[in-house]
């Protein structure tokens, strides 16, 4: 029994729930393709699938074994495809996934020049709030804020993601400096949304949190539009130094220094900006590439 091909098969099957899709996926005949994996469940002593004349199902041990067959062939996959990329030049599809205004801001200009140094690279570059998840459909690069996941991801910090308080001059002189947290209530804010919801602003004071935010004026899942508003004046915005760097650069907007210091998360630890990327695709050259060019320039910047 050829038994890679077989699993290949019930792996396809269990995903379609159709004897039939899945051999016209391989463009193999249906009663082939049904006796080959009847042959695998004769070779295990198992009933993989629960089958009727209208849908296949899997069994609880088909289940299981269709959750580790599948990461076992993945890895397979994984193996094969950084053989054959040993010692050759990046080439292929690189999917990318970034959190939107890190993206913006920073990704996307720093992968033209990526792209320019490793032409046969294909970029598919997703930016969304949304988590990433690591398989071959989705992402092979990620970069996000927050904290390391727990989970076989390679998770390299790149810088912090502490949040501070900005405002531009103008907005300043005409509504007054705020130095105390308590004074913010009476300030106006521009607020992020993220897939969580609405970042609130929050002092850590006598083992509680306190909600210190400032009256909304503008909510938006859009970063650079909120910097915008925050550059004419339209009222105080909680970021990260790196995303509004350029601006204090060029005078439009202040760091703000509180007493006691903001937060826009229940914890008094700072996060941070992650690349992640799974540990056993590393040797694949484009992913090779991709990591080691993002972090260095990224750190360099």
């Amino acid at each position: 029994m050829d038994e890679l091909r077989a699993l290949k098969y019930f792996l396809k099957v269990a995903e379609t729930g159709s004897f039939t899709l899945a051999a016209n996926y391989f463009n193999v005949p249906p009663s082939s393709l049904s006796r080959r994996v009847s042959d695998l469940e004769s070779h295990l002593g198992a009933n993989l699938l629960h089958r009727t004349t209208r849908v296949v199902k899997l069994t609880d041990v088909g289940q299981q074994y269709y959750q580790q067959a599948k990461d076992i062939l993945t890895q397979l996959e994984d193996a094969n495809e950084s053989a054959r990329s040993h010692n050759t030049e990046p080439k292929g599809l690189l999917r990318i996934s970034s959190l939107v205004s890190f993206g913006e801001s920073t990704l996307l200009p720093l992968l033209e020049e990526f792209k320019e140094r490793y032409p046969q690279v294909v970029l598919d570059v997703t930016l969304s709030d949304q988590l990433a998840a690591f398989n071959r459909d989705e992402a092979d690069i990620a970069l996000r804020g927050g904290y390391a996941p727990n989970e076989r991801i390679m998770a390299i910090k790149l810088f912090s993601n502490q949040f501070y308080l900005f405002a531009s001059p103008g907005y300043l002189r005409q509504r007054g400096v705020p130095v105390k947290a308590e004074e913010l209530p009476r300030h106006n804010g521009l607020f992020f949304r993220t897939p969580g919801g609405v970042q609130s602003w929050l002092v850590h004071d006598d083992d509680h949190w306190q909600n210190v935010s400032a009256q909304p004026t503008v909510i938006s899942n859009n970063g650079q539009w909120l910097l915008k508003q925050a550059v004419d004046g339209r009222g105080l915005l909680m970021a990260p130094r790196w995303f509004t760097a350029q601006m204090v650069q060029q005078g439009a907007l202040v760091e703000l220094t509180m007493t006691p210091q903001v937060y826009v998360a229940a914890t008094k630890e700072s996060g941070h900006i992650y690349l992640l990327y799974q540990k056993q695709r590393y040797q694949q050259a484009k992913i090779k590439a991709a990591v080691d060019f993002l972090v260095a320039r990224i750190r360099q910047d």
